[in-house]
């Protein structure tokens, strides 16, 4: 049994009842191709965007979450361990970490984050960046946030402005997608810089089940150009009262019910190269609550990968 993963076990000679604690390996290099799942152990950029800390121990809630879980026994699933940011060096940390996913990546599997802040989302570009061969690269942030902000120093409100920047630097095409995005949490300033960088937006009040149809068309549209994706799930777009353990609950949200058919019709594309799930702060989750939906997100996108092949 890996440290920090065990549960519930029916029938230890049974692969029908096995849970992951009974099936995710340490990683090595000779792994065959499979789900990597990468700890980014970080609230610093938290800290310094003035949010509430705790996300830190947001990857050790999310494998507790997921251990009883049913196993996917049609691929591997490997824990690579955690990137950690305790010394306050976020450059330092999302350099690893982006290093981690390139090198997984290389590998052939399908690299799945586990926050941690948002700043986690500029680390899972930046390894897709460096990556061989990435193409025309399309971020889709499902956020209330459009996480923009022009500061000196990176935070976990500055990712995708990072990674325009970088991208420009760079010569990367790289398109933004932001969906779910409150109008009630983004200044003006946040919506101009949107505008100046012409990314593509969905508020909050347009993603119903009534639009669900037409948004995944759309969704499907901007993406057409992208030879990569990377989807990066912040689960401040849920509802409050359903993911309550976040640094900034939604006062409204996006319902599970359109997020989860968005994820199944992007990871259909088979572009979809990185994913992460951010934001997840225990201390402030009340009854696991939080942890559990990112657990069945987490299920989710390893069941969609595991149906394709990885290599």
């Amino acid at each position: 049994m890996m440290e920090g993963w065990h549960g519930r076990v029916d029938d230890p000679g049974d692969l029908e009842t096995f849970r992951w604690h009974q099936v995710v390996r340490p990683f090595d290099n000779l792994a065959m191709p499979g789900i990597a799942l990468v700890g980014f152990a970080s609230d610093e950029g938290v800290r310094r965007n003035h949010g509430r800390a705790g996300a830190v121990e947001g990857p050790s809630a999310l494998r507790k979450a997921l251990s009883n879980l049913p196993a996917i026994n049609s691929c591997s699933v490997y824990d690579t361990g955690d990137i950690t940011c305790l010394d306050g060096d976020l450059d330092g940390a999302q350099s690893r970490y982006a290093d981690r996913v390139s090198h997984l990546l290389a590998k052939g599997h399908f690299p799945l984050g586990m926050g941690g802040g948002h700043e986690i989302g500029f680390a899972s570009y930046l390894g897709l960046a460096r990556s061989d061969r990435p193409g025309r690269i399309a971020i889709v942030n499902l956020d209330a946030h459009l996480d923009l902000r022009d500061e000196p120093a990176g935070t976990s409100g500055t990712s995708f402005r990072q990674a325009i920047q970088h991208a420009r630097a760079h010569e990367i095409s790289l398109d933004y997608i932001c969906l779910g995005v409150s109008a009630s949490s983004n200044t003006q300033r946040l919506f101009r810089n949107a505008q100046e960088a012409e990314i593509h937006l969905l508020m909050d009040h347009e993603m119903t089940q009534s639009s669900l149809d037409s948004n995944i068309d759309q969704v499907l549209r901007w993406l057409e150009p992208a030879d990569s994706i990377y989807l990066t799930i912040c689960l401040d777009v849920l509802p409050g009262y359903v993911a309550p353990g976040v640094s900034a609950p939604s006062p409204r949200g996006v319902p599970l019910e359109v997020i989860e058919p968005l994820i199944s019709a992007i990871s259909a594309t088979d572009r979809l190269k990185v994913c992460d799930i951010a934001e997840l702060c225990p201390r402030l989750d009340i009854d696991n609550a939080t942890a559990r939906v990112a657990a069945r997100l987490v299920y989710q996108l390893a069941t969609a990968k595991s149906a394709r092949p990885l290599a």
